[in-house]
């Protein structure tokens, strides 16, 4: 009969690959995360999001993604970095889970739990940053960590920054049986410093609202969300910056790869290839650039000097641009620079999106 590795043994193969957490779960479906999603979703608050929302069943029910599964080992990879200062050129501030692939480091570890359970002659497949399995439901239940105010997972002692992801095997693991309590008592700050407001009730995050989800977006950027965008070019850390439990968090060295800023000059190269390099991590709609340069002429508006001959330059080439889309957000970055005598270019521009910007007004 064969004897599965024990979970000390896979949690030393995993922490020696990487992880910073490991933890075992079973792989009953989570009934009560499932009925969250379905909920949340019928009122919209998912805002057009796929990912976990997109299956709610199939998400929340491990066991489907490997048949006769018995556990899910579930690892955490801390990703909290020092601060790095902007560079001199107009550039948007990326979020933290994103100055590189800490998706990559998360799955070495994982990858390593999961030979080890083959070796030992056992079924194993790692789930990670995909639709399959709601990575902190699993992580909550496996003893990791709490469901914070904010949404995400807090791990004890470190907060929440941290990318999750599990090995689901048919191996016969002993799980967790030990939850972490909620440890946010009556501090309300991730719900208070979001920028938007866009968590509107504890664990609730309504995703209309939430940056790193508008900016993920198709279409025109909402007009009332663009001045609190302020410079984040990709993802959002605010409610995780004010987290006072965040504050303890391990602080990893920055690394070679690492992209914290995003020169918007280089978002808005003329060249699709050349934009493609520079956000190659990030989730594109389409994988479509036009969103990336949208994204980056209203960073432009909220973080340009109007004054500077080269924001001038970029303002006019996309005031010009064969591109509605951009033609229109470029009108808001060029009013809110105050640099009206652009605005020149467009005046006889025909289409309606373009013809909303000139006629609407700034929000303040």
């Amino acid at each position: 009969m064969r004897t599965p590795p024990s979970v000390d043994h896979l949690r030393a193969v995993g922490t020696a690959a990487g992880l910073d957490r490991v933890g075992v779960a079973d792989v009953a479906p989570f009934t009560d995360v499932r009925r969250t999603l379905e909920e949340r979703k019928a009122a919209g608050l998912h805002g057009g999001m796929g990912f976990t929302y997109r299956n709610p069943e199939r998400s929340t029910s491990p066991a489907e993604a490997l048949p006769d599964a018995k556990a899910l080992v579930v690892g955490a990879r801390g990703y909290r970095t020092e601060d790095a200062p902007p560079p001199g050129e107009p550039a948007g501030r990326v979020a933290r889970y994103a100055w590189r692939d800490h998706y990559a480091d998360l799955r070495t570890g994982l990858k390593a739990v999961a030979a080890e359970l083959k070796a030992a002659g056992w079924r194993a497949r790692v789930l990670a940053d995909d639709n399959a399995l709601v990575d902190r439901a699993a992580a909550h239940r496996a003893g990791i960590g709490w469901w914070g105010k904010s949404a995400n997972l807090l791990v004890p002692g470190e907060g929440s920054w941290f990318v999750l992801g599990a090995v689901l095997t048919d191996a016969p693991l002993p799980p967790n049986r030990t939850v972490v309590e909620d440890r946010c008592g009556a501090c309300t700050r991730c719900l208070t410093g979001c920028p938007t407001g866009a968590i509107v009730a504890p664990g609730v995050v309504d995703a209309r609202r939430c940056l790193s989800w508008v900016l993920q977006t198709e279409g025109i950027l909402p007009r009332h969300l663009r001045a609190a965008l302020g410079d984040r070019i990709y993802g959002c850390d605010d409610c995780q910056e004010v987290c006072p439990p965040n504050r303890r968090a391990t602080v990893r060295p920055p690394q070679p790869r690492d992209r914290p800023w995003a020169p918007l000059a280089r978002l808005l190269d003329p060249d699709d290839a050349e934009v493609l390099r520079w956000a190659d991590r990030w989730y594109i709609p389409q994988r479509d650039v036009r969103y990336v340069r949208r994204n980056a002429l209203v960073v432009l508006g909220n973080v340009g000097d109007g004054r500077d001959p080269a924001v001038a330059e970029l303002l006019e080439a996309h005031l010009t641009h064969p591109d509605p889309l951009l033609r229109a957000h470029a009108v808001w970055a060029a009013r809110r620079l105050g640099r009206e005598d652009l605005l020149a270019l467009v005046a006889d521009d025909p289409d309606p999106d373009v013809r909303a910007e000139l006629d609407g007004a700034l929000d303040p």
